[in-house]
């Protein structure tokens, strides 16, 4: 059975959780009311996209 001879130091496990983090999604602002959105995909406050109107209110 495979048991580790040493415990693994704080400092080797925390460089190797460097990359397990979250990434902040892509926000821009909307063209029409300029509140921030998901990029390529409809606005939810004012229901356009492309300078469309997708979702009637």
């Amino acid at each position: 059975m495979a048991v580790p001879q040493r415990r693994t130091s704080k400092t080797r496990r925390d460089k190797r959780r460097t990359h397990f983090k979250l990434s902040v999604p892509g926000m821009v602002k909307c063209a029409q009311c300029g509140e921030l959105k998901l990029a390529h995909h409809v606005c939810k406050v004012c229901g356009t996209y492309k300078a469309r109107e997708i979702i009637k209110q």
